[in-house]
């Protein structure tokens, strides 16, 4: 580990720990040249998976595009960043979890509606209408109809 001080790349381990969430450990560590001390954080590397998008083309899985979208679709909506951070985490462990190489950007979709049906209406409303690309007011009405029988059950 190089010192971030003076970049000499010795140090010793002062203090470990797991983090608060259990998905890191947390080094406190001495430069064995200058004496002073930085903090590491070590965690498990995931495999990630490409996702396949409407047109075939294939990209890197990338959790940023997920909570952009939740942001625009909760704008002036009462629901806090870190629920949003919540739903983007869940559905990035969900995704590695499945272990697959490829996963297709409708189910990613799918898990986003899922999720905000269950946190706020408006944004559910908001996000299906950008994501699902009703073509006229019919098809809004039937996804609206449809939500709204469920939440009855």
């Amino acid at each position: 580990m190089k010192c971030p001080y003076c970049g000499y790349k010795e140090d010793k381990v002062v203090d470990s720990r797991e983090s608060r969430e259990g998905d890191a450990i947390r080094r406190r560590r001495e430069c064995l040249k200058c004496g002073k001390r930085f903090t590491t954080y070590e965690q498990i590397e995931y495999a990630l998976p490409m996702i396949i998008k409407k047109d075939k083309r294939r990209e890197v899985f990338d959790k940023k595009k997920i909570l952009n979208g939740l942001i625009k679709a909760c704008e002036k909506r009462p629901v806090s960043m870190e629920k949003l951070e919540e739903i983007a985490n869940d559905i990035e462990k969900q995704l590695y979890s499945r272990m697959e190489k490829e996963v297709s950007s409708d189910v990613i979709g799918e898990m986003v509606i899922e999720r905000l049906a269950k946190t706020d209406e408006v944004a559910y409303v908001r996000f299906a209408s950008v994501y699902r690309q009703f073509k006229d007011i019919n098809a809004f009405t039937h996804e609206l109809k449809k939500f709204l029988n469920e939440k009855e059950k």
